[in-house]
């Protein structure tokens, strides 16, 4: 009797202490091989409810199952019977001036450092509870958290971040290339991409003119204005996404773009390679956030503590190409991926970068002005209205001579 008695009491001691490990691990879900971190938040709550979120991305943003890749929104769905919306912006102005407009209702949006800046400022952003976001506090690197475009760190999660550097087709390109100087190089005139948005376009030329990309000084934006007039008659084009046809087919041999899609274009082209401008670049992340009129914040919460899983957030990355500020993403990888100067670049680079913030309205307003005037400006193409002149003068003038000696031949031959 007292051995069963011990044997009874051994046994209850070893199921509590199991019971206490369980506990002290993490709660896994598995959804179609996939697991993921359930601990300490309840993504049942909303099930059989016909809850749905509206979520307003960049495109090309999240993985959507394509080359066997998790579709994020899917499992998403499937773990939490919540509905996913799904739509794309191409620009952050884009975005602001939809969310502006008041015509559709968001609940999560994914804005860039200094449009989350201004999406504070107006009032635009609700207060997180990350009390429903605890992936944050464990698996976000301490680096991207109370940002200088969000000091407190209430109304944002970084997502991704990335640098911008030049990309360009080496069998195209025969100079060094390691400056902003290339951009406005005469010898590449005609085969230069330029960025189809202002504040990455006056980040490039205040940096080639050794300024901040955050001035607030008119008369430096205005030089840097004088100098995007300059490199015009030398774009091919001013793009965003178009970017990806045009170097990866050859069309064009350079363009400042995003760190992140640099491996993407060279998949198509394997000439394409990539240098950090010896100037300075920018450092930009992009961050998780609910506006303040959405229609279920606490649902939104559990999509952005979803796409903080350290499973998902490494599916993001293998298929958006950008650097990710999840640590449990950065343990997922290959020792090749992480020591990628890329998409991970040394100190070097980023002692010289800078992160957008959002400027004040006048010189907002001031910046967009000075940059309708660089999409419209024709003084550069009046520079080159004699060159040609002289040379159709040129042609025509040897036009009309082979022509009169074709006739005296003619008639020399009739008499």
């Amino acid at each position: 009797m007292k051995k069963n008695h011990l044997f009874k009491r051994v046994f209850s001691l070893l199921l509590c202490l199991a019971l206490l490990l369980c506990a002290a691990c993490p709660v896994l879900a598995e959804e179609d091989g996939y697991e993921f971190d359930t601990t300490g938040v309840d993504y049942q709550k909303f099930r059989g409810q016909n809850v749905s979120i509206n979520v307003y991305n960049w495109g090309l943003y999240i993985a959507e199952g394509e080359d066997d890749s998790m579709n994020v929104c899917k499992e998403f769905e499937k773990l939490t019977g919540i509905k996913v919306n799904y739509t794309n912006f191409a620009t952050n102005e884009e975005m602001y001036a939809k969310l502006k407009s008041g015509a559709s209702k968001y609940d999560v949006i994914f804005p860039s450092d200094y449009m989350v800046g201004k999406l504070i400022e107006e009032g635009m952003l609700a207060e997180l509870n990350f009390k429903n976001i605890p992936n944050y506090d464990r698996y976000v690197d301490d680096n991207f958290k109370n940002l200088e475009y969000d000091p407190e760190g209430k109304y944002s999660v970084a997502y991704t971040w990335g640098t911008v550097g030049i990309l360009y087709n080496a069998a195209m390109v025969e100079k060094e290339v390691d400056s902003w100087d290339i951009l406005w190089d005469m010898d590449y005139a005609g085969q230069i991409l330029m960025f189809n948005n202002s504040r990455d376009a006056f980040g490039i030329a205040l940096k080639k003119l050794g300024y901040s990309m955050n001035t607030t000084d008119k008369d430096q934006l205005k030089e840097a204005a004088d100098l995007l007039k300059e490199q015009k008659p030398l774009v091919q084009a001013y793009v965003m996404d178009e970017i990806f046809d045009k170097l990866g087919a050859g069309e064009a041999a350079i363009a400042p773009y995003y760190a992140g899609d640099y491996a993407l274009i060279k998949a198509d082209n394997p000439d394409i390679a990539f240098a950090f401008p010896k100037e300075g670049t920018n450092r930009f992340v992009d961050a998780a956030c609910v506006p303040k009129d959405c229609n279920n914040q606490e649902a939104a919460e559990l999509f952005i503590n979803f796409l903080n899983d350290p499973a998902v957030a490494y599916e993001n990355f293998e298929t958006i190409g950008y650097s990710s500020p999840n640590t449990g993403a950065v343990e997922l990888m290959d020792e090749e991926e992480k020591a990628d100067p890329v998409l991970y670049p040394g100190d070097e680079v980023l002692e010289r970068a800078e992160t957008f913030l959002n400027l004040d309205d006048e010189t907002n307003e001031y910046m967009q002005q000075l940059w309708i005037e660089v999409l419209s400006d024709d003084q550069n193409v009046n520079r080159w209205i004699i060159p040609v002149f002289v040379a159709g003068a040129i042609a025509a003038s040897l036009f009309i001579n082979v022509r009169r000696s074709i006739k005296n031949r003619r008639k020399r031959y009739e008499k």
